[in-house]
């Protein structure tokens, strides 16, 4: 099977250019041409990880290739709009990290400065933690942590300049207003100034857990505990052990995957989910091999990653694709009250293939396989 994936991952690649890429459905779906996105960045991320752990340097090229097509040689980049001031954005910027340290290309850093001015302009709330973006004010979503710290600890370690307590505080800010003690589950979203319409007027949480959300946010601390050092580490090692035994009780016995809505199980209309089980598979995966976790964690990675294969990963003639994929979920703005963060909002959104929001974390879940 393993070698069939890395023959899907290439017909990927094979047919993707910067302006149209296969994996981006949303895109697809609405006719535009490619930009700047977090969405292709993640496959820019899962593409250098295959690169690494295949040694195969066409993982390497197409990622440069397609970052080259964005970044001009003055740093500026193409499509990208720092007023918006969307943490979305920020997560392609990861891959300028690695390309500059690899290549030399100078424009590499000088993109990547201009994220980090964003970062540091950035509208936060009053305890300090971003925004998720300039029209969703005061909101802390999960998905963002994974969006802007990530990228926020790599260019500390490539440039300096600073270490990571204002990462640390944003994300202890969200371990203490976002996680429910009873479920042990982190809820999508929160409103530091509790008016949202889907906000709780006294805790500011969204109304339900969302599984993706919680995946980012796996995926975001796996990451960063490979990056920060120091006395932060302890503190997030602690936030991210807690937080794997938390999502570890709400796997399907059968698959080992995980539901759209974790704690609602086999509820009508709830569906085992395959990017969120990915990252979760993932976030496991990696925690065991960094030694963070303890190694039963990687056994129930191992058992994720293979119901993923067996249940989502389907032929079509000879074609390989990745199903079960929740297309976009969202809280709001005010003039999209259906996006309300209930159970019934979650199931409603489209469930489709091949989409990057899956099939990246796929990817990095099965490099981290490939390390066994």
């Amino acid at each position: 099977m393993y070698e069939k994936i890395d023959a899907y991952i290439q017909r990927l690649i094979r047919e993707s250019t910067p302006d149209r890429t296969i994996w981006n459905v949303e895109k697809l779906r609405e006719g535009k041409k490619g930009s700047w996105n977090y969405i292709d960045g993640c496959m820019m991320t899962a593409l250098l990880s295959m690169a690494e752990i295949t040694g195969n340097q066409d993982y390497f090229d197409f990622v440069e290739q397609f970052i080259d097509s964005y970044v001009l040689p003055d740093g500026t980049i193409r499509t990208y709009s720092p007023e918006k001031f969307n943490l979305d954005d920020i997560n392609e910027g990861r891959v300028l990290l690695p390309l500059y340290r690899a290549t030399g290309k100078e424009k590499y850093r000088l993109a990547a400065d201009r994220l980090k001015h964003h970062l540091d302009t950035q509208p936060r709330t009053f305890e300090g933690n971003f925004w998720h973006k300039a029209i969703y004010p005061n909101q802390v979503w999960l998905d963002g942590i994974y969006m802007a710290q990530v990228f926020y600890a790599l260019y500390q370690q490539e440039f300096g300049g600073g270490d990571a307590s204002d990462i640390l505080r944003q994300i202890q800010t969200v371990r203490d207003r976002m996680f429910d003690e009873e479920k042990k589950l982190y809820y999508h979203g929160y409103d530091a100034s509790r008016t949202a319409f889907w906000a709780d007027p006294v805790t500011g949480c969204s109304k339900s857990f969302w599984l993706r959300s919680i995946g980012w946010f796996s995926v975001a601390l796996a990451d960063l505990l490979e990056i920060v050092t120091g006395p932060a580490w302890e503190t997030l090692a602690g936030i991210f052990r807690e937080l794997m035994a938390g999502i570890a009780q709400y796997a399907d016995e059968d698959t080992g995957m995980y539901y759209q809505v974790p704690d609602q199980g086999s509820r009508e209309g709830n569906y085992l989910e395959t990017s969120g089980s990915s990252m979760i598979a993932y976030a496991m995966l990696k925690g065991a091999r960094l030694g963070v976790l303890e190694k039963e964690y990687a056994a129930k990675g191992q058992k994720t990653f293979s119901g993923i294969v067996e249940k989502n990963l389907s032929f079509t003639g000879d074609t390989l694709n990745l199903g079960g994929i929740c297309l976009v979920a969202g809280l709001g703005p005010e003039n999209n009250r259906r996006r309300d963060g209930s159970f019934e909002y979650y199931i409603s959104e489209p469930v489709v293939e091949n989409d990057a929001k899956g099939v990246a974390p796929f990817i990095l879940c099965y490099t981290e396989m490939k390390r066994i």
